[in-house]
C-alpha cells in the first residue's frame, strides 16, 4: 500500500495571534509560516509524489503553493475530511481564554468524550480523517501502484489523530504527540500494519533549546489545541 507523507499547514496568523482559527476563513501563513511553505521543494526534492491532497482551508492551499509551482504536473485533490475539526462556537476565540472552559479538561484528558459546542467531536474527526486516509491509500494504490507515495496537507490534530490510529493509540492518548507548523509525519501503510517513519519533522532544531523563563512546555499545562505555533 503507499506511503503517506502528512504535512501540517505553516504558521498562521492565528497561531501567532493566539486564536483558535478552525474553520474561519480568510485565515493564511504568516511570515514565517511563507518561509517555511518555500522551504518546501527543498526539503521533499528527490521524494517522487503521485499527488497532493489538501485540505480546502486557505493555509493548506497556501502551504502547498511553492511546491505545486517547482513540480507543475503533480495533482492536486481537495479533500474536505481532513479540514480542521470544527471547534464550533469556540472558533474564533483567543486559547487562553478557553483554557478556562471546563471542556478543556475533558479535550485534554479524556478527547475521546469531547464534543464542542455548535461543532463535531473529536472522535467523529478522527473518524472521517481516518476514512479519508483508507480511502486516498486504495485510489493512489489502484491509479500509481502499491509502492506509490502521495502527499497530504492537513491540520495539527488530524494528523495527530491519524498518527494515534496508525500507532493503535486510543484517541485519549493523542495529546501526547505533537507537530509543529510545516512539520512532515509520514506513514507507510501495508496490508497487515502501518507504520510511522517520520514523526513532526521539521528540520529545525530549534525547538529542542532551553526555552526562555516562563515559556515553553514547562510552562504550558496542556497541549495546544489546534497543534500550536511552533518553535518561536
Amino acid at each position: 500500500m503507499p506511503t503517506l507523507i502528512l504535512l501540517r499547514h505553516g504558521r498562521s496568523t492565528a497561531n501567532t495571534s493566539g486564536v483558535l482559527a478552525g474553520r474561519l476563513p480568510g485565515v493564511g501563513l504568516d511570515e514565517r509560516g511563507a518561509a517555511q511553505a518555500a522551504r518546501l521543494p527543498a526539503r521533499l526534492a528527490g521524494i517522487p509524489l503521485a499527488a497532493a491532497v489538501s485540505s480546502p482551508l486557505q493555509r493548506c492551499q497556501e502551504t502547498l503553493r511553492p511546491l505545486l509551482a517547482a513540480r507543475p504536473g503533480l495533482p492536486l485533490h481537495l479533500e474536505e475530511r481532513i479540514s480542521e475539526c470544527d471547534y464550533g462556537d469556540w472558533a474564533g476565540r483567543k486559547l487562553a481564554e478557553l483554557n478556562d472552559e471546563p471542556l478543556m479538561e475533558v479535550v485534554q484528558q479524556h478527547p475521546s468524550a469531547a464534543g464542542f459546542p455548535g461543532g463535531e467531536s473529536m472522535r467523529a474527526m478522527q473518524g472521517r480523517a481516518v476514512d479519508a486516509v483508507r480511502e486516498w491509500n486504495a485510489h493512489i494504490e489502484e491509479q500509481y501502484g502499491a509502492e506509490a507515495g502521495y502527499l497530504m496537507c492537513s491540520h495539527g490534530d488530524i494528523i495527530k489523530a491519524l498518527v494515534a490510529d496508525a500507532l493503535g493509540m486510543h484517541l485519549d492518548l493523542f495529546q501526547r504527540i505533537s507537530v509543529e507548523p510545516c512539520s512532515v509525519t509520514v506513514i507507510r501503510y501495508t496490508r497487515l500494519r502501518p507504520y510511522v517513519v517520520r514523526l513532526g519533522d521539521t528540520g529545525d532544531f530549534a525547538s529542542l533549546l532551553p526555552p526562555e523563563e516562563g515559556t515553553g512546555p514547562a510552562a504550558e499545562r496542556d497541549a495546544a489545541l489546534g497543534g500550536g505555533a511552533g518553535a518561536p
